[in-house]
């Protein structure tokens, strides 16, 4: 399995849905998270992680997430 990401990579979620156009500083610091664990591919084949923040920890699919600078 070829993972898009790495373990301590920081990363943010991809938003859906409207926004008002505008990400801050404060903004990106809010939604960055941690990769922590690289999971097993799910049914669809696709890539899964676990991440985590200060607000907590949660598993996603890889495009779910983008790399953050």
């Amino acid at each position: 399995m070829s993972y898009k990401f790495k373990l301590h990579q920081r990363v943010r979620m991809v938003r859906s849905g409207s926004t008002n156009g505008y990400a801050g500083e404060m903004d990106a610091l809010l939604d960055a998270f941690e990769i922590v664990r690289l999971m097993p591919e799910d049914r669809s084949g696709e890539a899964a992680y676990r991440i985590r923040s200060p607000k907590g920890e949660r598993a996603v699919r890889e495009s779910e997430i983008v790399a953050l600078p």
